[in-house]
C-alpha cells in the first residue's frame, strides 16, 4: 500500500564517478528478458542489441528506441524517435502558470457572504475539494515512484518531469484556494478517507499504484507488461480521463454563472493540463500497443472494459454524493450520460469498443473549453504584484 512516506528504494551502486561506462549506461536500464518480451530475436535484432547493450560507446539510432524493454541508452534524449512526446513536452512548457497569479478576492467575499451561496453549492465546492486535494499527489506519486521507472524512452520521460511537475501546481492551487476561503484544513485534506464516494475512487486507484511503485515489479514479460499497460489506462483514461470530469464541469459552471470565478479560473487551467495529459497518457498506450502487439488479447481488451465500467459507477455515485439535489441547472442523472459519453471516447481512443451505444453529451460547453484553439489573456486576471507570467495556450 502506498504512504505518502513512502521512501524509493535506493539503488546499491558506487558512486557515479566511480562507476565504469558500462555501469553507468545500465544503471537505468534493468534488461527485459530476452525469451520473455515478445520482441524478435533474430540472430540481426540479437547482435544489434547486444551491441546497443555492450558497447556503451556507440551511438544510438532511432531504431534502437522503444517506449518500454528498451537497452538503449536512456540518457541520449536525440535522436527523437517519438516527436509528439517531445512536442508536448514544448506545449506544457509554454502553457507554464501559478495559482497565485489568480486573483481570490471576489471568492473570498463571496464565501464570506451569508447569502453569496447555496448550501448545495456549498457542498459542491467542498466535496470538489475534498477529492482534488489529494487526486493529484497520488497522480504525482504514480508518475515519480512509479512509471518513470518503466518508461524506457528519453523523450517521454522528458513529459514525465513536466507532468509531475504540473501536479504538483495543482495541488497547490487546490491548497490555495482551501487557504483563501479558510475553510478547514483537516476536513477538506482528509475528505478521501472519511467521504466514502471520495475513498471508493481512491481505493480503485491505488492497486495500480501499488503494482508500478513496488520496488521488485520489472517488465520483461507478456504479464509485467500487461500489468505496466493496465496502469497506464487507468491512470490516463479513467483517473485523469474520467474520474476529473464531474469536478471539473462543477466548479465550472458555477463560474459560467459569474460565481467562484478565481477557483474557476484555476480550473481551467487544471483541465487544460490535464486534458494534455491524459491524451499523452493514450499516445503512450497506443505505442506499446504497436510495439507490442501480443499484448492487446482479447482477455486483456475485457478487462480494461470491465474497469472502465466500474469507474463509471464510481464517478456516478461521486456525482450523487456532490449533488443530490438540482444545482446550477445540473443534476447528478445528466452526469450519467456525461460519463457514458466520455467512456465511451476513451474506449475508442484506445481501440475499444464504446460500451454504451447512443451515449450523449449534454454538456457540449465542456466539449468547447477542452478542444476549442484559442488564447486567454492571462494578464488580464493575473495578481498584479506577482513577477512572472506565461504563454498559455488552449491547444
Amino acid at each position: 500500500m502506498l504512504t505518502f512516506e513512502d521512501e524509493p528504494q535506493q539503488p546499491q551502486t558506487p558512486p557515479v564517478n566511480a562507476m565504469p561506462r558500462t555501469a553507468l549506461h545500465d544503471f537505468e536500464l534493468p534488461l527485459s528478458s530476452p525469451a520473455q518480451d515478445g520482441r524478435d530475436h533474430s540472430p540481426g535484432n540479437q547482435a544489434n542489441a547486444q551491441d546497443v547493450a555492450g558497447n556503451p560507446n556507440r551511438r544510438i539510432s532511432i531504431e534502437d528506441k522503444q517506449i518500454i524493454n528498451c537497452s538503449a541508452d536512456v540518457n541520449q534524449l536525440v535522436p527523437f524517435k517519438y516527436k509528439w512526446a517531445w512536442d508536448k513536452y514544448l506545449g506544457a512548457c509554454a502553457n507554464h502558470w501559478m495559482p497565485q497569479e489568480i486573483s481570490m478576492s471576489r471568492d473570498i467575499a463571496l464565501w464570506k457572504d451569508p447569502n453569496g451561496l447555496t448550501e448545495d453549492e456549498r457542498r459542491l465546492v467542498k466535496r470538489n475539494l475534498g477529492f482534488f486535494v489529494t487526486a493529484d499527489s497520488l497522480a504525482a506519486n504514480n508518475i515519480v515512484l512509479g512509471t518513470y521507472r518503466h518508461i524506457t524512452n528519453p523523450e517521454c520521460r522528458q513529459y514525465l518531469l513536466r507532468q509531475a511537475f504540473e501536479e504538483a501546481i495543482h495541488t497547490h492551487a487546490y491548497q490555495y484556494i482551501v487557504e483563501s476561503l479558510g475553510l478547514d484544513e483537516g476536513e477538506i485534506f482528509n475528505a478521501y478517507h472519511e467521504i466514502s464516494s471520495i475513498r471508493d475512487k481512491d481505493e480503485f486507484l491505488i492497486p495500480f499504484i501499488d503494482t508500478l511503485t513496488d520496488p521488485g515489479f520489472r517488465t520483461g514479460t507478456q504479464e509485467t507488461d500487461q500489468q505496466l499497460l493496465k496502469s497506464l489506462i487507468v491512470f490516463a483514461c479513467i483517473m485523469e480521463g474520467l474520474f476529473f470530469y464531474v469536478g471539473f464541469t462543477q466548479i465550472l459552471a458555477l463560474g459560467r454563472q459569474n460565481k467562484m470565478t478565481g477557483a474557476a479560473e484555476q480550473y481551467q487551467y487544471i483541465l487544460r493540463d490535464e486534458s494534455m495529459h491524459c491524451n499523452f497518457g493514450i499516445d503512450v498506450i497506443n505505442q506499446i500497443k504497436m510495439e507490442n502487439p501480443h499484448l492487446w488479447t482479447k482477455a486483456f481488451r475485457d478487462e480494461i472494459s470491465a474497469l472502465m465500467q466500474k469507474a463509471v459507477a464510481l464517478e456516478y455515485r461521486y456525482a450523487e454524493d456532490t449533488m443530490p439535489r438540482g444545482v446550477l441547472g445540473m443534476n447528478a442523472p445528466m452526469f450519467k450520460e456525461y460519463l457514458r459519453y466520455i467512456a465511451n471516447r476513451r474506449c475508442q481512443q484506445i481501440g475499444l469498443d464504446a460500451l454504451y451505444p447512443n451515449a450523449n453529451n449534454p454538456f457540449p460547453w465542456m466539449s468547447e473549453m477542452i478542444d476549442l484553439k484559442k488564447e486567454k489573456n492571462f494578464f488580464e486576471t493575473r495578481v498584479t504584484e506577482y513577477q512572472t507570467g506565461g504563454a498559455l495556450s488552449w491547444d
